[in-house]
């Protein structure tokens, strides 16, 4: 396999797509991994796909777009088919036009969220190759003292659940040159062997992610096998990936 057929079959790869499981897209990911130019593109490539899926998954339905469908619906299967192939057809390009005018007006992701779902994809995937901590310990007064040695984001806030969870360790991370405290957890339920932690919290100043629109409110998005949580406070940005959004919403 060359990097351009790699390439080729991952033009039409969906993260979230059943085809995560195809053998053909298993091998392209795994040339992928050799090749840092190739990954690159790849990593970018799945932040787009997830940005451009999340903003379809948040257009609004319009009122009453569900009863117009059935009432058409029930009008056409009451006449022959045959009889009516230009009135067919002209209620599948006006349904059509109008989901493409709503995703073409504003609704392109921008550059800003592109690059939150990159940054946030490439933190999930520290985690899933179990990303080895630079400190193990329990004690949350060592985490932060050496988060705050190495210039990290020791003074990050926990939400009253999370801070009752118990730490494993932490780790300093790197965004585009920007500094990311990594804070590791243990939720209490059986690990793989050699997996230590099953929730990871990643704080990064918002200055890090010009442009970024997260607010106060949490937004839930699911990153390869994980889910995240995602929220701002205090200008810095949060991140808390775990197995399913069940065990986060228990933390938050």
């Amino acid at each position: 396999m060359t990097p351009q057929d790699a390439k080729q079959l991952l033009l039409t790869f969906r993260p979230w797509a059943k085809d995560l499981h195809d053998p053909e897209v298993i091998a392209a990911r795994a040339f992928c991994r050799q090749d840092a130019e190739l990954s690159q593109w790849f990593e970018h490539h799945c932040a787009l796909q997830n940005a451009i899926h999340a903003r379809f998954n948040q257009l609004p339905v319009p009122e009453g777009l569900k009863e117009q469908i059935l009432s058409e619906y029930k009008s056409q299967v009451e006449m022959k088919w045959w009889r009516q192939p230009v009135r067919l057809a002209a209620a599948a390009l006006a349904i059509l036009l109008a989901v493409g005018s709503i995703w073409l007006i504003g609704q392109r992701p921008s550059q800003a969220e592109v690059n939150f779902a990159s940054y946030r994809s490439r933190m999930v995937r520290m985690a899933l190759r179990t990303y080895g901590m630079d400190l193990e310990t329990n004690d949350v007064a060592q985490i932060r003292a050496y988060l705050a040695r190495n210039a990290a984001h020791a003074d990050y806030a926990l939400p009253k659940n999370l801070a009752q969870t118990p730490s494993v360790g932490c780790g300093v991370l790197n965004w585009q040159g920007n500094p990311v405290a990594m804070v590791c957890f243990r939720t209490g339920r059986p690990l793989a062997p050699g997996t230590k932690s099953d929730l990871f919290l990643f704080v990064i100043d918002r200055k890090s992610l010009p442009g970024l629109r997260l607010t106060n409110t949490t937004e839930f998005a699911a990153v390869n096998k994980w889910v995240t949580a995602s929220w701002l406070a205090d200008e810095k940005v949060y991140i808390l990936a775990g197995l399913d959004e069940a065990t986060l919403r228990l933390r938050l």
